[in-house]
């Protein structure tokens, strides 16, 4: 049976393809058509899915959208009545949109997908899933539990902005959930939005920036926005927030609340933002830890599935591991919306057609998340030609070489290799890579590389087997959704003697033996990297531990600051030439910004 999944109308649209319960293929439509967070209909990502199943858009027995967009409506109706006469402004902005196009998305979605397929009668093979019923089919039938307790958080879906399922064999069912407009999601974009910051995107960077404050606000958020309750439930105080009816998240009462208005975009980042950034940081684990520990006792179950997008902040996921609350956390690593589309696929299968969840073992269902397009030598090599780029044609032994080479000389490189990720994680097939050891590494991918703030940290992807070396980590984390301590102390001590006290946004400060990877507070990002998940990017890293004794690289995605990450030869090439690294290796091809070595033996004149 192949079953379709779609996301789409709202931000990060994708499309999820699976045969049976084996995905298939799934990708981020913004992957394609190079608009970042794109939300309208992912005709690219569809193409893509079944192109690599080799089928039509006939052969499909069930397309299922993620959400119900009546049930959203629903919702904008009954919020704009129960605050009116607030929002008018709002109100009369938000509803032509409505009525012309998200209020008949059934019939958008119809059209769309006729010009796909035009004679395919649709009236049979089109459902619809519920937002959070979408997010938690991603979590839980990937994952390789059999029988967990499933935790959903997010903005908002049609009502619901945080659930607790449980999911059994095939079965999962609805046990408790809060509802719009108490939301951690939006909570946390809110602070985003006044610490100035994109909604919808600037939550990583509110993440990254916390460690640089102190949460001397964190009571203040505690008394004033949020009352969290002894079984994990919780509400906010809506008047000091703007969502509901405004065009903003947080409203004069907030900005009087905190003593100043939102910091305007690109202004600078004050103190002030830092000690923001660490305080709702602070609720947000402490929330997240008070849910956790009230399901854990109430319904006794030892293993959790987290999806929805606060699901992605592995800050908040390295202390819920840190509180041994659950035996065994799994994370879908497209936790956001475009990793609904997989879930709606799912809940297609299992719930929809009711058919049985085979026993998942040991591993995941997720391939490593490597569910992207591949290109081939013939097409790697035509788009080198086309773009008249210089080259070498390597085998994977010399490539892995020389790359590993060029990381232990401190060189950054592009590293393009096979099935392209899902979701919002490089995990080495899309990577930019750097030398850990290095003190300007950081701040050079940054400025030069990315473009971008320069207290962003970057992650370690590390040999699997030598995790404990370097990291306080028990557990693998192969999507880099989990932040773990720097090791303190062994035979070499990794941590630097320093001042916690001097935080500063713009230096290149040693906390580490890997201060490329090690965050102001000593901490990581962790990727684990193992033989069986990847076993071309094992060999890198491997290589480099050879060479250097040092058996972990840094990671960051394979893109610039406000561009997705690549998907082609072509793409890559082109962020290649405007920025500053200094190789690139798509698959087998070494392309240089120094004259060619003498192992060149194909090298095409620029």
């Amino acid at each position: 049976m192949w079953i379709l999944g779609i996301s789409a109308y709202y931000h990060d649209s994708a499309a999820a393809l699976i045969h049976n319960d084996q995905i298939i293929a799934a990708a981020q439509e913004e992957r394609f058509n190079r608009i970042k967070h794109y939300a309208g209909f992912p005709e690219k990502a569809i193409v893509y899915c079944l192109t690599e199943a080799n089928i039509e858009l006939t052969d499909i027995d069930s397309i299922v959208f993620y959400e119900k967009p009546f049930l959203k409506f629903e919702r904008l109706i009954e919020t704009y009545h129960a605050f009116a006469p607030l929002g008018i402004t709002s109100f009369l902005r938000a509803m032509p949109i409505w009525l012309k196009d998200k209020l008949f998305q059934k019939r958008e979605l119809i059209k769309a997908l006729n010009t796909l397929a035009p004679t395919l009668d649709l009236s049979k093979k089109l459902l619809f899933s519920e937002h959070h019923l979408s997010h938690a089919a991603s979590a839980y039938y990937p994952s390789p539990f059999s029988h967990a307790l499933i935790l959903t958080m997010d903005g908002s879906g049609e009502w619901s902005t945080s659930t607790v399922m449980e999911g059994k064999n095939s079965v999962i069912k609805l046990l408790q959930e809060i509802k719009f407009p108490h939301s951690l999601g939006l909570l946390y974009s809110a602070f985003t939005y006044y610490c100035g910051f994109k909604v919808n995107d600037g939550e990583y960077k509110l993440m990254g920036l916390a460690p640089y404050g102190q949460p001397i606000y964190a009571d203040l958020i505690r008394e004033k926005l949020i009352h969290i309750a002894a079984d994990g439930s919780f509400r906010l105080d809506m008047n000091y927030f703007n969502y509901c009816t405004g065009l903003t998240m947080t409203n004069k009462r907030f900005h009087r609340l905190f003593g100043k208005p939102p910091r305007a975009p690109g202004a600078e980042i004050t103190q002030r933002d830092m000690d923001l950034a660490s305080s709702i940081q602070s609720v947000i684990e402490e929330t997240i830890l008070q849910i956790a520990r009230a399901i854990k006792n109430q319904y006794g179950i030892n293993n959790l599935c987290l999806a929805g997008g606060v699901a992605l902040n592995c800050v908040a996921n390295g202390k819920l591991l840190q509180a041994n609350i659950f035996e065994h956390i799994w994370i879908q690593p497209a936790a956001g919306d475009s990793g609904a589309a997989l879930g709606a696929a799912l809940v297609g299968y299992h719930l929809h057609h009711q058919q049985p969840r085979d026993n998942p073992g040991d591993h995941d269902m997720m391939k490593g998340a490597y569910l992207g397009p591949s290109f081939t030598d013939t097409e790697i090599e035509s788009a080198l030609t086309q773009a008249n780029v210089a080259y070498q044609k390597l085998s994977q032994e010399q490539a892995i070489a020389l790359a590993a080479e060029a990381l232990a000389g401190e060189k950054i490189i592009g590293w393009f290799q096979g099935r392209m990720e899902f979701g919002a994680r490089a995990l080495g097939n899309r990577s930019i890579l750097g030398d850990p050891r290095s003190a300007t590494t950081q701040s050079r991918i940054n400025q030069k590389i990315k473009f971008r703030e320069s207290f962003r940290p970057f992650a370690p992807s590390v040999l699997q087997e030598d995790t404990s070396n370097y990291f306080v980590l028990n557990t693998d984390s192969p999507y880099m959704l989990l932040t773990a301590p720097v090791v303190a102390h062994r035979r070499k001590p990794r941590h630097r003697p320093g001042d916690l006290e001097e935080r500063t946004l713009f230096s290149d400060q040693v906390h580490s033996d890997i201060p490329a990877v090690t965050h102001i507070d000593y901490s990581a990002r962790i990727q684990t990297v193992s033989a069986a998940s990847n076993p071309l990017y094992y060999k890198l890293i491997n290589e480099y531990k050879r060479l250097t004794g040092f058996s972990l690289v840094v990671n960051t995605s394979f893109n610039i600051k406000d561009e997705p990450i690549v998907c082609t030869p072509t793409d890559a090439l082109k962020c290649f030439e405007k920025t500053d690294m200094d190789e690139l290796y798509l698959g087998n091809y070494r392309i240089t910004k120094t004259v060619s070595s003498p192992l060149d033996r194909s090298c095409k004149g620029r």
